[in-house]
């Protein structure tokens, strides 16, 4: 009995062990989990590299655009930080997943460094989020991947100085004693409290002190606004190494100049003690200008180039500054041979590239158009109907002049 069952069971048995289709499927319910997986990170894995790769962008990109922004001047160190990690949320934006706040996981780091006149910015941008896995990955027991990266970039600029030679043509004929359309307070004295003396025989007075509301004149106005302009200038250049200034002013005649001298004292001084009076004709002032700063010395020698050259070892910039609130007159032909002198002058001036700034200071269609004609461009062309437009015209002469005296080469 017993050796009947063993003999029935070894051909079955037999037949179990070869049936492969019966293994197949075995090992195919083990692998399974096992093959999921694999693709689950084969999958993953493309993911983590593009992601990683927009991540190094977005660093690249933001420590590049940081240092470029301290050089220029655009952002100062203290908004470095802020300006960085904005950034790289910008570039992330549309790659991240819900929830994820990169701006705050991102590290900035920024080093200047000055040797003389030139500054380096090295930035350092870091940032990372932890990036949630697929399903397939999840199956295996994953359930995020950290990502991170860092980049550094170093942007600067080097501070050169450039020399400049400006010389101011003014308009102090009798209508810049006029108003302006500009209120002003100032103070004055009256005689207040009338009373009899100590012998009772005589009234007398106090003396007291009001203020008072009043116009500010043209002529007023002028020397506010060449203050402005000095006042960059001064701020560009404080020990007065690289500015020459000279001023001279007109009315029906030129009255002698101040001559081209260091800084901006000595052209300032000459502006503020000016009185306004007289008639129109800027020939003669134009043409002083313009000689002023080509004049030659006994060796045939620039007198401009030579003195900054000696000192800086520059070659300067030549400006000329020409303002009037009128038109030329006071000639047989109505101030227009006055007009002819003053268009070679600028002819001359311009041939040579000294550049020239007008300002028509609520002047006449005659005086625009000279002056339009004068300017060596339209953007040296201002036309101030009011006070505050001179002040602005001359701060903005102010701000271009300066920014030739100190240049940002990134």
């Amino acid at each position: 009995m017993n050796m009947m069952r063993t003999s029935f069971l070894h051909p079955c048995l037999r037949r179990m062990l070869s049936d492969r289709g019966g293994n197949f499927g075995l090992m195919t319910a083990i692998m399974m989990p096992i093959l999921l997986g694999v693709a689950g990170m084969a999958i993953q894995v493309g993911d983590m590299l593009l992601s990683k790769q927009q991540l190094q962008e977005a660093a690249d990109s933001a420590a590049l655009a940081t240092a470029s922004a301290l050089a220029n001047g655009t952002i100062q160190t203290s908004q470095a930080e802020a300006f960085a990690r904005n950034y790289v949320a910008g570039q992330m934006a549309n790659y991240l997943q819900s929830g994820v706040d990169i701006k705050n996981a991102t590290g900035v780091n920024v080093q200047t460094t000055t040797s003389g006149k030139s500054t380096s910015y090295q930035v350092t941008v870091s940032p990372g989020y932890d990036l949630t896995v697929n399903p397939l990955m999840q199956a295996v027991g994953f359930t995020t991947q950290h990502l991170s990266t860092s980049s550094t970039t170093v942007g600067g600029h080097s501070q050169t100085q450039g020399s400049i030679s400006m010389f101011l043509a003014l308009d102090k004929s009798g209508s810049m004693g006029d108003p302006t359309t500009t209120v002003t307070t100032e103070s004055y004295t009256y005689k207040c409290n009338p009373h009899l003396n100590n012998s009772g025989k005589n009234t007398i007075y106090d003396t007291c002190t009001g203020t008072r509301t009043r116009y500010f004149t043209k002529i007023e106005a002028l020397k506010l606004a060449a203050g402005k302009l000095f006042a960059q200038l001064d701020s560009a250049d404080p020990n007065a190494d690289y500015v020459r200034t000279g001023a001279v002013s007109y009315d029906i005649v030129e009255y002698p100049a101040s001559s081209l001298a260091w800084g901006t004292a000595a052209a300032s001084n000459y502006i503020n003690a000016l009185q306004a009076g007289g008639g129109t004709n800027s020939s003669g002032a134009m043409n002083t200008a313009y000689l002023s700063l080509t004049a030659k010395n006994a060796a045939a020698n620039d007198v401009e180039d030579t003195a900054h050259q000696q000192k800086t070892g520059q070659v300067p910039k030549k400006y000329i500054v020409f303002m009037t609130d009128g038109d030329n007159n006071n000639d047989t032909s109505g101030g227009r041979s006055y007009d002819t002198a003053t268009k070679k002058t600028c002819d001359d001036a311009k041939s040579k590239g000294i550049e020239i700034y007008t300002i028509a200071f609520m002047a006449p269609a005659g005086g625009q158009a000279l002056l339009h004609y004068c300017a060596s461009d339209d953007s040296h062309y201002f036309q101030a109907e009011k006070m505050e437009d001179l002040l602005a015209a001359f701060e903005a002469i102010g701000a271009k002049s300066s920014a030739q005296v100190t240049r940002l080469t990134n």
